[in-house]
């Protein structure tokens, strides 16, 4: 029963950690309803009355979901500056607030100002957002000069319970939170092994459901190894460590992806797309009834379900025989002679395993450090060797140089500054018309629309999914309302509740969050006897208003067109896969060796910056159809070659310190044309009338043919290279088209 108890603990901590990697989402809950709790526990008990209580509530959640820096120290530092900020801004409010159009005229410039200091980092956004935050605050409540000794105090408790509960209760140091971003990683790899198991045994009326498993699973276990990747430099003790783990956490990816890419070739009848894996709704390859060849299919499922244990085994239990011999087995498939006997597509199955059993031994090892070795085989024993070898190699590498931004109105946070101050004013004037007491809302609304977006679609999608919350949440908060009463206790213990369930699905739903906050906000509005069924539509029509000013801002002044936004940052994509792609040909046709790590890794950071630049295209309310479908497909055919890009990156790196693998000048000529096809599609997305052309012509894989004498031209690593060579080829091709760029035909 106790081994039973711990699988269940063990099951239930890797579901939690592979839905929310890092607990990012349930710490921020815990601590800003920590926070909360606290500052009302404690005015409570000094005699505060509702309203002190309600701005402190307020100020503290404000306090906690500000601060973005990841050190400790420099959260602490921000916080400090934070208090003085608020007194500051609270003060002026109160002071102004007989004073209307110079109120409004102060609050307009320090909307600027919040939105400009973003260029100063972590630090510049937190202040300007609290300064903001606290000056609504003051709005909200009706905080007036005589009142200002009792709102002081109540926010200086605020920040103090903030930093409590941040710094003592709920704790997280960069060091802790990489630490679960690992297990996280762990979980999720496991769970893309699962759905590789359900793909073994998938009939095939049930390929297609099988597939969306797959694809989720890959696309969750790169999420969690870029949320890795940005987290390397402050939690781990120094730079060799941090691209120790960077390698590792890439060569597990890799390994997973390309085995579930051979899964599907040794299911199908034909051989897999990489494009499969990568685009939603993409029609499966045909499958037979039963997988084949049927003797091996139970030999790769138990293999399969080995490699999961290897996985999710913690590291305390990491030890003895039964686990030692399912590695050796594992691993002993990097052999040839070790290969069962099946067609070629399984044995390649096979293969793909024992890389994956590899690249798991290595992650754990550079997560846990130093494993067992006693019933070691001579095959893991050479694995090992590899691994360490590759560790010796790794080091620092060079400080990347930032790149410098624009000056002036092209700076993105002077164009937003003055955009969101425009806005601002609209929805002012806007909101005076519809009401003279409540007209911040529309404020607020211009403000949060234009939070981390970068294009006028972006800010119309952010404005849809506000306004959709809102109304649903105005609903909520009817029912809440007339629940509640006058139950005050009641009433702040459901804000309670809100105040997590909007900060637990902020990174999911924005509209989500937007239902959760003005759910909570009726309940304030109880709190302050403010509350009636005119104030909750009021707040709809203040949310469409300040949308709308938002929108016709961004549309008009200083305009970022979504279609000019997205061909920048596909550009810059393109750009980093000629970086990842030459540079990885270049190492491994014998050239010096370069940090394609990093050039990944930039490359994977430009991809997701694309990703989610296209969002207003691929949107479900989006009316353009047929510009969505193409903008999918684009993506997909992104991700693929970015897959390619990366495993000839991760091949590159092992040639230094593996005998096995030889650089092979001839693969120079096998990429010329990729990376030529590349920078035409390039300059066409820089200016449409560049007459530039794709070309084609023979294809990579006919130098995977035998020559006269029946012997293979390349090895088998170099065959590898060159399959994934031609299916970047393949998918350059493919997105010629999309995009506009004539093909041209081959010249017989």
């Amino acid at each position: 029963m106790k081994s039973a108890g711990r699988s269940v603990r063990a099951r239930l901590r890797d579901g939690v950690a592979a839905s929310d990697p890092g607990l990012l989402r349930l710490t921020a809950g815990l601590r800003t309803v920590g926070a909360i709790a606290l500052t009302l526990a404690v005015l409570a008990l000094s005699g505060m009355d509702v309203k002190h209580l309600v701005a402190g509530a307020m100020s503290a959640m404000v306090a906690t979901f500000a601060i973005r820096e990841k050190q400790p120290g420099a959260q602490a530092v921000t916080l400090a500056l934070g208090l003085p900020v608020a007194l500051a801004a609270v003060s002026v409010s109160a002071l102004l607030t007989p004073r209307v159009v110079v109120g409004d005229v102060f609050f307009v410039v320090l909307i600027f100002c919040a939105v400009y200091g973003r260029r100063f980092g972590d630090r510049g956004t937190a202040l300007g957002l609290i300064g903001f935050q606290v000056y609504f605050v003051s709005l909200f409540v009706g905080a007036k000069v005589s009142g200002l000794p009792g709102l002081w105090a109540a926010m200086a408790v605020a920040f103090a319970c903030s930093a409590l509960v941040r710094f003592a209760i709920v704790p997280a140091t960069p060091a802790r939170v990489l630490g679960r971003l690992r297990q996280a990683f762990r979980a999720r790899l496991a769970q893309l092994i699962s759905a590789q198991i359900e793909l073994l045994d998938a009939g095939p009326d049930e390929i297609d459901k099988t597939l969306e498993h797959l694809r989720d699973g890959t696309a969750r276990l790169h999420e969690t190894a870029l949320m890795i990747q940005s987290r390397l430099e402050e939690g781990t003790p120094d730079a060799s460590t941090a691209r120790l783990v960077q390698r590792r956490i890439a060569d597990a990816e890799i390994a997973a992806e390309r085995l579930g890419l051979l899964l599907l070739g040794a299911r199908s009848a034909e051989r897999a797309d990489t494009l499969t894996l990568h685009l939603p709704g993409a029609p499966a390859p045909a499958v037979g009834s039963t997988p084949a060849p049927g003797e091996a299919t139970p030999v790769v499922r138990r293999d399969l379900m080995a490699l999961r244990a290897l996985v999710l085994r913690p590291p305390a239990e990491a030890r003895g025989t039964a686990l030692a011999h399912l590695r050796n087995r594992l691993l002993g498939y990097r052999d040839e002679e070790n290969l069962p006997e099946a067609t070629p597509a399984v044995q390649d199955v096979f293969r793909g395993i024992g890389e994956t059993a590899r690249a798991v031994m290595g992650l754990r090892t550079a997560l846990d450090g130093p494993q067992d070795e006693s019933d070691d085989s001579p095959a893991t024993t050479r694995s090992r060797e590899e691994l360490d070898a590759e560790d010796a190699a790794i080091d620092a590498g060079e400080e990347a140089v930032p790149e410098e931004e624009p000056g002036g109105l092209r700076r993105p946070t002077t164009r937003a500054a003055v955009q969101v101050a425009v806005g601002s004013s609209l929805a002012i004037v806007g909101g005076e018309f519809l009401s003279s007491q409540r007209w911040y809302w529309a404020v607020l609304t211009c403000w949060i629309v234009f939070l981390n977006t970068a294009s006028t679609g972006e800010i119309l999608v952010k404005g849809y999914r506000r306004l959709l919350g809102t109304m649903l949440g105005v609903v909520a908060g009817i029912v809440l309302a007339g629940v509640v009463g006058n139950h005050t206790w009641t009433a702040f213990g459901l804000v309670l509740l809100l105040v997590f369930a909007m900060f637990y699905t902020a990174p999911l739903s924005y509209t989500l969050m937007s239902f959760f906050v003005t759910a909570m906000l009726g309940l304030l509005y109880t709190l302050l006897h403010t509350y009636s069924m005119s104030v909750l539509l009021l707040r709809v029509e203040e949310t469409a208003l300040g949308a709308a000013c938002g929108i016709i801002a961004a549309a008009l002044v200083l305009p970022i067109r979504t279609d000019r936004r997205t061909n920048e940052l596909l550009g810059t994509v393109l750009e980093r896969l000629v970086d990842v792609t030459e540079g990885a040909v270049d190492q491994l046709s014998g050239g010096p060796a370069a940090d394609l790590l990093d050039t990944a890794r930039d490359l994977d950071q430009a991809l997701g910056d694309l990703r989610g630049a296209v969002q207003p295209l691929t949107h479900p309310i989006t009316p353009l159809r047929a510009r969505r479908n193409t903008a999918q497909y684009v993506l997909a055919l992104l991700e693929t070659c970015a897959y390619h890009a990366r495993s000839l990156a991760a091949t590159a790196e092992l040639l230094p310190t593996h005998p096995s693998i030889a650089a092979d000048p001839r693969l120079r000529g096998a990429v010329r044309r990729t990376v030529r096809n590349i920078e035409a599609i390039a300059a066409r997305v820089e200016d449409e009338h560049a007459g530039t052309e794709v070309e084609t012509g023979p294809s990579i894989a006919s130098l995977l043919e035998f020559d006269a004498a029946g012997a293979p031209r390349y090895g088998r690593i170099t065959g590898r290279v060159l399959r994934h060579l031609e299916r970047l080829d393949e998918a350059v091709v493919g997105l010629a088209r999309p995009l506009g760029v004539p093909v041209a035909t081959p010249k017989r």
